[in-house]
């Protein structure tokens, strides 16, 4: 669709484009209760009305704000710094969809009430603007192997806040107030609005006037696939003010803020919060991880980058992600630290970037990417990436000239040091070689035998499982040949051999990290600077008899900074990747990929520490321990002793599940109904299905495995998202039909032939806020064109097409076409299959007395996302 070409639902209401005078300080501070600590509903809304009722009563209430704005008492001076009222409001209206009037307008009409506040106790230096904007239009996106959003009528409110005379350029903080069904989302990402409204509050008031305007977007529709911010950014007049952008996210629940992406390019962005962030947490190493696609999720940062083409900040708590997305996911399990922090930390930036001669110019510092990285979250050290080329080639010299001088001496009599050199490489790479298959090899035994994740509530039981073995395996092939092989070399020797030949190894991942053009190279610069720098320092004691004691201090010391910082990242990466493997889907056994990251871990940890395998006299009691301790812990695994999942309040972690009762219609090229079923849809978000399932509910068993529609898209199913290249283990338990009072509707309202030969089907779809629309072109024919995203249909993966659609409260007829191209005569069985999916997620439809009953027989360490859905598939 052309976004000239058809009219856009945008719904503006403009409030206070300039200061309203008003009782001065009327407005609540950080901490001060507004209505209580419950839920801020007025009567008026507890009723059962219309989608227009909702939209009257909207403008009632913000017609009625000045009088509650005078009940407000003043904040007290020197308020504390604590949105804990904000959030605990916001997550009071529980799950907030997209399209829900918990969504569109109780939490729409609670910001807009705040903001009112806000702009009465505004400084007159500042100028406050609000818009509801209502933006509808269309994308295609390469997330989840690629497909297409359309929205309509989805809801963003808009802040500007610009000094008295206006500015020609801003700097934008977004967050989204909308969350997933059946969850509170107070950490993703009321939270970041809580955060948002009070950096609102305290820059309104500053008696420092701003340079440029700070837009603030409280945006309403991330979850359904970055909607709202593509709505705003491409549609609403102020986008042409962006010229920076801080998204604030989460993947986690609390904890500290994480930097994990930032630019394109744009490196004064990075010193802006190297200059102004109070509590530093960045890492290069997380953006180039976030952007391999290696985990699966998108933040807004995506469409800014790519459709705004502005640079930005991409934030997020990363802690507790077992509980992110759940009903667990509440306001207080978010601490007062954390909100302080991440407060303090988007306020300094905020302020620095207003008040920024480079904002206005920004384009003209486009160039390069940055290294950045925190030093213990105390510091962030941050450099071009081509002075970091410099730095790591420097260090490669050193390391050339270093070993060169010894590959390259006289061979002795008794010593030829190159040979040895080869001879120990090779022995390294199979002992790692060997440490991965052995941990490997436990790890596919675990999860066949139905011990899959055995160490998700006790990641301790990892370590001991597969950190051990990879371990023990490591010492034993370097004692098998320093036993069998190097029999006549010294100790000392073979330990500055293995030593070398470490320095070696990371000083190769250095050579092809940096010609790769990887940021993340300066760890391996780390890994090879220090320990060079060790052993040129602690050269003399090595050789020196009786120093042995001297050596090791010296050399531990030596080794503290690469070591630490190394463990310190370890840590960040257990603490994103041991959650997400919880909820990666069936096709990746979670066991196989945590059992390689420990392996590596290990071999890095274990880097420059295998020479004192060859210093040591005997290494027994160290293999013994290891290898007792992995096989006690391999034996208790095996038997079920550790139970992945836990309801403990405190600290759950639970399993994540997707019920959908759902009604299927299947017609022929006719018409005709040719299959008809009801029944509850089961997928696991994780590898081990139904196995800890089935004991509570036999039911659900193996027996019922859902069959595949070969002959549908996606396999006939209504796919929510398209994920089903990576949960292709499924359930299909009968059920009686659904009836849903909002039903469905979609039909064919034209075909006609184009003038260059293809033909151009038109369809309208009404029904609930959320629906799927799934294509697949039979043999001999190709969907060429649609009225959806850029015009050109994007396939998923296996080649059909997906069409994510989503509106708010008030939507027109759903109106779009698709041209087919057939390439000689037209098949017989039809030129497409179309299919549309109606998801329920909020109202009286969103559930069914079935799906109710079955959801209380789950036990309560299985957190189940329910909803009712209807799917509908034709022939064309």
């Amino acid at each position: 669709m052309e976004w000239g070409s058809e009219s856009v639902a945008v719904r503006r209401h403009r409030v206070g484009s300039e200061r309203r005078e008003g009782p001065a300080g009327r407005a609540r501070p950080w901490g001060a209760s507004c209505a209580g600590r419950g839920a801020w509903r007025p009567a008026e809304l507890q009723g059962q009305v219309g989608v227009a009722g909702w939209m009257e009563l909207l403008v009632h209430l913000y017609s009625t704000l000045p009088a509650r704005l005078s009940s407000r008492a003043p904040p007290p001076a020197g308020s504390s710094w604590f949105p804990g009222d904000y959030l605990e409001h916001i997550t009071a209206f529980g799950p907030r969809t997209t399209g829900s009037p918990e969504n569109e307008i109780l939490t729409v009409q609670y910001l807009l009430e705040q903001i009112k506040l806000i702009e009465v106790q505004s400084s007159s230096l500042h100028k406050i603007s609000v818009d509801v904007q209502r933006p509808t239009g269309s994308f295609s996106i390469d997330f989840l192997g690629g497909f297409t959003s359309y929205y309509d009528n989805i809801t963003n409110v808009v802040v500007k806040l610009e000094p008295r005379d206006g500015a020609q350029h801003a700097v934008l903080a977004n967050c989204h107030f909308d969350s997933v069904p059946s969850s509170p989302g107070a950490s993703d990402d009321a939270v970041s609005c809580s955060v948002m409204l009070e950096v609102l509050r305290v820059l309104s008031t500053s008696s420092e006037a701003l340079q440029h305007a700070v837009v603030f977007l409280f945006n309403g529709a991330e979850e359904n696939v970055l909607q709202a911010s593509h709505g705003f950014i491409t549609q609403h007049p102020w986008a042409s003010l962006i010229r920076a952008f801080i998204n604030l996210e989460a993947a986690g629940v609390g904890g500290k803020e994480l930097v994990f992406q930032t630019g394109p390019e744009n490196p004064w962005l990075i010193q802006a919060y190297v200059s102004a962030a109070k509590h530093p947490f960045a890492s290069v190493v997380a953006q180039e991880v976030f952007q391999s696609g290696v985990i699966p999720s998108e933040t807004d940062f995506r469409i800014y980058r790519d459709f705004g083409s502005i640079p930005g900040i991409d934030l997020a708590f990363i802690e507790n992600g077992y509980i992110y997305h759940t009903k667990y996911d509440t306001a207080d399990r978010i601490s007062t630290d954390s909100i302080q922090r991440a407060g303090d930390n988007i306020l300094a930036v905020l302020k620095y970037l207003a008040t920024s001669d480079m904002l206005a110019f920004s384009s003209e510092y486009r160039h390069g990417k940055m290294v950045f990285f925190d030093v213990l979250g105390l510091f962030v050290i941050a450099y071009p990436s081509r002075v970091g080329s410099i730095i790591n080639y420097m260090v490669v010299m050193a390391v050339v000239l270093y070993l060169g001088k010894k590959l390259l001496q006289p061979k002795h009599k008794t010593v030829n040091y190159t040979k040895d050199f080869l001879c120990g490489l090779g022995i390294t790479f199979i002992s790692w070689f060997t440490s991965l298959v052995t941990v490997l090899i436990i790890a596919v035994f675990v999860s066949l035998i139905g011990q899959s994740l055995s160490w998700y509530n006790h990641f301790y039981v990892s370590i001991c499982l597969y950190g051990t073995a990879a371990a023990a395996k490591i010492i034993f092939i370097h004692t098998l040949a320093k036993r069998f092989y190097f029999v006549n070399a010294s100790d000392q020797y073979l330990g500055e051999v293995f030593f070398d030949i470490s320095l070696f190894v990371h000083c190769s991942f250095l050579v092809m990290f940096t010609y790769q053009g990887l940021c993340s190279a300066f760890i391996n610069a780390i890994w090879v600077a220090f320990p060079l720098l060790t052993k040129l320092c602690v050269h003399k004691e090595l050789k020196q008899h009786g120093a042995q004691g001297k050596f090791i201090v010296l050399y531990l010391l030596g080794m503290f900074i690469p070591y630490i910082y190394g463990l310190y990242l370890i840590w960040a990466v257990f603490e994103m990747f041991t959650p997400i493997l919880g909820r990666s889907g069936s096709e990746i056994p979670p066991d196989v990929a945590l059992a390689v990251i420990l392996a590596g871990c290990t071999m890095i940890l274990s880097s420059y520490f295998v020479n004192f395998i060859y210093l040591a006299r005997s290494t027994k009691k160290t293999m013994l321990t290891l290898t007792v301790v992995c096989a006690v812990t391999f034996l208790l695994v095996c038997s079920g002793t550790f139970f992945p999942y836990s309801s403990n309040p405190a600290n759950p972690k639970p399993k994540r599940m997707i019920l959908q009762h759902m009604t299927r219609t299947f017609h022929d090229l006719e018409g005709n109904i040719v299959k008809r079923d009801s029944g509850i849809w089961i997928n696991g978000f994780d590898y081990t299905g139904m196995s800890h399932i089935t004991p509570h509910i036999p039911e659900i068993n193996d027996t019922i495995r859902a069959h595949c529609e070969e002959n549908a898209p996606l396999c006939g199913f209504p796919w929510y998202l398209p994920v089903h290249f990576l949960i292709r283990k499924n359930w299909y338990l009968p059920a009686p039909d659904v009836s849903p009072r909002n039903p469905a509707h979609f039909r064919l309202i034209s075909k006609e032939q184009t003038p260059w030969d293809s033909l151009k089907l038109t369809f309208e779809a009404t029904g609930p806020s959320h629906m799927s629309f799934y294509v697949r072109a039979h043999k001999g024919a190709t969907l060429s064109q649609w009225s959806l995203g850029n015009g050109t249909p994007v396939a998923c993966k296996e080649g059909d097409y997906f069409v994510f659609y989503s509106h708010g409260l008030q939507a027109s007829v759903w109106q779009f076409w698709i041209e087919v191209q057939v390439s000689g005569e037209q098949p017989e069985g039809g030129m497409v299959t179309v299919a549309v999916a109606a998801h329920y997620h909020s109202g009286e439809d969103n559930r069914s007395s079935h799906l109710d009953a079955l959801k209380e027989k789950f036990p309560d360490w299985v957190f189940p996302f329910a909803w009712v859905c209807t799917y509908s598939l034709f022939v064309f």
